[in-house]
C-alpha cells in the first residue's frame, strides 16, 4: 500500500481541538481537506505528521503553538482611541474587524480589551499562542 512522501497530494478529514477539548475546525460534514504535502499550505506541525500515512490510517497529533500559529506577539495589541470608531458600531470583546494600515494593507483584528478612552485591537490569529490536537483520517493520496 502506498505511504504519503513529500509532494503528494492528501485528502483527510479531521476534527482539530483545543487543550480544553473544545473543537475550533472540523471537516465534519463536508468534503475531506485537500493540500500537497510539504508545499507549506497547511501549519507545518500538521504537514510533518502526515507523510508514511496509508489511506484509512488515523491519527492524533498534538501540534506546538510554535508549529500551529505561532507564538501570541504583545506587539500585535495596539490601543486605538474611541473616537477612532464608528458611534454606531457594535463594540464587544471579541468582535473581528478588518483595519487598514498607513501603508494600505488591510488587516483583520478582534477586539481585545474595552477601556474608558481606547479599544485594544489584536492582531494575532485567534489561534496563536495555543497549541492544537488533529485527529485526522486519510482518504486520498493522488
Amino acid at each position: 500500500m502506498t505511504e504519503v512522501k513529500a509532494g503528494d497530494t492528501v485528502s483527510l478529514h479531521y476534527k482539530g481541538t483545543l487543550s480544553d477539548g473544545s473543537v475550533f475546525d472540523s471537516s465534519e460534514g463536508r468534503d475531506p481537506l485537500s493540500f500537497t504535502v510539504g508545499s507549506g499550505q497547511v501549519i507545518s506541525g500538521l504537514d510533518k505528521a502526515i507523510p508514511g500515512m496509508k489511506v484509512g490510517d488515523e491519527k492524533t497529533v498534538t501540534v506546538p503553538a510554535a508549529e500551529a500559529y505561532g507564538e501570541a506577539d504583545p506587539q500585535a495589541r495596539q490601543p486605538v482611541p474611541r473616537d477612532q470608531f464608528p458611534e454606531d458600531l457594535d463594540l464587544s470583546i471579541g468582535a473581528q474587524l478588518q483595519v487598514q494600515t498607513p501603508n494600505g494593507q488591510v488587516l483583520q483584528v478582534a477586539i481585545a480589551e474595552i477601556r474608558e478612552e481606547e479599544i485594544v485591537l489584536d492582531a494575532n490569529h485567534p489561534l496563536a499562542g495555543k497549541d492544537l490536537t488533529f485527529d485526522v483520517e486519510l482518504v486520498g493520496i493522488s
